[in-house]
């Protein structure tokens, strides 16, 4: 499997670039849900909501990273109903693990590769999961519809982070 070293940038609360690069993914994530949404039960299979978030923090950082994390789901749930409110604290709290481990995977391997995208896909589903569960209180969650989605996360997110972010 190739594996491509990747100029970081790290970008603070205090920088211009940070809140622009975050504005740009957010909007990626209000966009790519939109469209998910077309197809029944898009949302729930191919977890548009994390997309950008996973590239967001992997290029520019979990700063950037937190910042799409936190405001795509608040600003989908107001502006189009999606997520539902009830479901609102737990995708806040699978993306701000999304943030937090892409961008650690990030700063620690320095490259980009499959196995480590996947890596942080499961880290944030298996925690996010568990957190789920704590909060509704029974283990019947069900990720195994979500598996498109991580894929989707994994490969589309390998080809976007190589191809078009990093050239």
């Amino acid at each position: 499997m190739k594996t491509t070293t990747i100029r970081l940038y790290s970008l603070d609360y205090n920088n211009v670039k940070t809140y622009f690069a975050a504005a740009l993914f957010i909007l990626g994530n209000l966009v790519l849900p939109q469209l998910c949404h077309l197809i029944p039960q898009g949302g729930l299979t191919l977890l548009p909501i994390y997309f950008f978030t996973l590239i967001a923090a992997y290029k520019y950082g979990w700063k950037v990273g937190l910042l799409t994390a936190v405001f795509s789901p608040v600003l989908n749930h107001l502006l189009f109903g999606m997520p539902p409110a009830g479901v609102l604290p737990a995708i806040l709290l699978k993306s701000v693990l999304l943030a937090v481990v892409a961008g650690y995977a990030a700063n620690r391997f320095k490259r980009i590769s499959i196995p480590v995208l996947a890596l942080v896909v499961l880290a944030y589903q298996f925690i996010g999961t568990l957190g789920e569960w704590a909060m509704v209180g029974n283990l019947a969650l069900d990720f195994r519809i979500g598996i498109p989605g991580m894929g989707l996360q994994i490969l589309g997110g390998y080809l976007f982070i190589k191809y078009l972010v990093y050239k």
